[in-house]
């Protein structure tokens, strides 16, 4: 029994307990032990199980120790069995439809008998229902839009979890006897938001076409095809990846190959045959049919006449031009951060203290920290009244009391309440070193109206950095309706930063419309979103996504001095 499909059970046994109403934190310990024992990447557990090692393996209690146990012994789950019986298979389907969630899927089962997507969409369109207790006709709307958003999504993921999943696949190639060095390519060495499969390119000490064939036969592969010295596989899991052989000489042409978006490829393509240079396979030829020498990537291009071009730019929009022109321009990198504004803790919904944050954040290396916990408005989440604010201000004065070279900055994020409003009253504002401003409410608006909403919020000059200027959430939830070039000209006219909210689940601004604010003058804040401490590290990802945007150091506020990203809220108000 491998790793990936003892995983796959493990997880498929959490969300059949979530939709049969189990405890939540039971459904929670099956999920994490499938990600625990994913990462492990072991073709077979049973040595694991032996040696004790695989209960020692955090997150891998009794109960799930159990399940794998019988895996390794019978090949299968008796667990899972029951729970299948119990459950129509498509109800974990239909519990993915934003806006439903297990509770509303439950009683769609019970009420109209639906158990699969198909079923759901039939009823949200004869009217059946909008006639269940708590639905109605606009719910209904909402529910065939969610089940348009769904299909699109299909097995598509999020940065991190393909990052997390690469990770293993790169490890369990580089095993391979014949495999020199395993590299991450493709759309999560791009930093895309959204991965829909994992691209390895494997340099091989042996016959390329051979070491690729043999990964058609590895545990845990539902289907592959094979293209000579390519393969594609897709796992139990529908985890999807696709292999790249090559021998070290045709290294350098297969990492750009399997990194660049197509029109990238096309692009450069057109540029070498410009110069009268071919590719032919893995190999980059001239006019008299010789191969060139390539050691690298940079190579590569420089046998083009251009300069290396990240590969975080590689999407044809205006890198290779730039690149012809060397003139690409110098990417922020994590380095350069000095510190992040977008922090909460556990005096809204965040689970660490302000100095347990602190703590953290000079362990990244940073000299500052801001935080910004909730305002009163999202009492949900803890908003903080005016009192409580002081009393938080009065810890953080304590706290930079006893601190050399680092500072506790006083921030907020601060509800735009549906007015265009900043939630508090300015005497209240007046206090905060800057100030976060975000909409957490009525994400239904009008257009025009949720526009004009976040534009008159960006003209109270208290206002320093718009967050998560659209309210996306990837694979889940479309952004509010709202005219995002009106919102980029505001910002570049009034001095307002906006923020990369690099929280996986948002990454927003849109790295597109990040480089658009940019190209304008336009501060990128990259904020974390963090409500702990291991979250401070989103600021890699965000820093990955600013790269993507084309963002130099002296685009980003973080690269700033404490005391000159107070300035620069200060600028705003004077």
């Amino acid at each position: 029994m491998d790793s990936r499909t003892a995983a796959y059970i493990l997880d498929q046994i959490g969300d059949l307990l979530e939709l049969t109403g189990a405890p939540r934190f039971n459904a929670r310990a099956y999920q994490k032990a499938a990600r625990a024992v994913l990462a492990l990447g072991a073709d077979d557990l049973a040595p694991l199980l032996r040696s004790g090692e695989l209960k020692k393996t955090p997150a891998v209690g009794p109960a799930t120790l159990a399940v794998v146990l019988e895996l390794v012994e019978t090949g299968e789950s008796s667990y899972l069995d029951r729970l299948t019986q119990s459950t129509p298979p498509g109800l974990v389907e239909m519990a993915r439809v934003p806006g439903l969630g297990i509770a509303k899927v439950s009683l769609i089962h019970r009420e109209l008998g639906a158990e699969t997507l198909e079923d759901l969409e039939a009823a949200a369109r004869d009217g059946r229902l909008a006639k269940v207790k708590g639905f109605g006709p606009k719910t209904a709307e909402r529910v065939l839009a969610g089940i348009a958003f769904a299909r699109e999504a299909g097995k598509k993921t999020l940065l991190h979890r393909g990052f997390a999943q690469a990770l293993v696949l790169q490890e369990q190639v580089q095993r391979h006897p014949d495999v020199i060095e395993a590299i991450i390519a493709g759309s999560i060495r791009r930093v895309t938001e959204i991965v829909e499969a994992i691209d390895i390119v494997a340099v091989c000490s042996a016959d390329p076409f051979a070491v690729a064939k043999s990964f058609a036969s590895a545990p845990a592969v539902k289907e592959a095809v094979e293209n000579g010295p390519s393969i594609c596989i897709r796992y139990i899991d529908d985890v999807r990846m696709n292999l790249t052989c090559a021998r070290p000489e045709e290294a350098a042409v297969a990492l750009w190959k399997s990194t660049g978006s197509a029109e990238h490829i096309k692009e450069i393509t057109a540029h070498a045959a410009i110069r009268k240079i071919r590719l032919d396979g893995l190999s980059l030829v001239d006019s008299r049919g010789i191969a060139a020498s390539l050691d690298s990537e940079a190579a590569f291009f420089g046998e083009l006449g251009l300069e290396d071009i990240p590969p975080e730019l590689r999407e044809g929009m205006g890198e290779v031009t730039a690149g012809a022109k060397q003139s690409l321009p110098d990417l922020v990198k994590s380095e350069d951060i000095r510190g992040a504004l977008h922090n909460h803790t556990s005096w809204s919904d965040g689970g660490a203290s302000i100095a347990e944050m602190a703590l953290a954040a000079q362990a990244l290396g940073w000299s500052y920290i801001g935080i910004s916990d909730h305002s009163q408005f999202a009492f949900y989440a803890g908003g903080m009244k005016r009192d409580k604010v002081l009393r938080q201000h009065e810890e953080i004065d304590e706290l930079n009391s006893r601190m050399k070279e680092f500072r506790i900055l006083k921030g907020c994020e601060c509800d735009i309440l549906p007015s265009g409003n900043l939630d508090y009253e300015d005497d209240t504002l007046d206090l905060f070193d800057y100030i976060v401003g975000s909409v957490h409410s009525q994400f239904k608006m009008e257009g025009s109206v949720m526009t004009a909403r976040v534009l008159r919020a960006m003209d109270d000059p208290r206002l320093t950095v718009l967050g998560h200027a659209t309210g996306r959430l990837l694979l889940s939830r479309k952004g509010y309706d709202i005219d995002i070039d009106a919102v980029i000209d505001r910002a570049a006219e009034s001095g307002v930063a906006i923020e990369l909210n690099a929280d996986p689940y948002r990454l927003d601004l849109d790295w597109r419309h990040c480089r658009q604010a940019r190209d304008k003058g336009v501060k990128i804040a990259i904020g974390p979103d963090a409500h702990s401490a291991d979250s401070l590290e989103n600021v890699e990802m965000g820093v990955g996504l600013a790269r993507k945007a084309w963002c130099t150091r002296s685009d980003v506020l973080n690269t700033l001095t404490w005391r000159q990203v107070v300035a620069f809220a200060k600028a705003r108000r004077s």
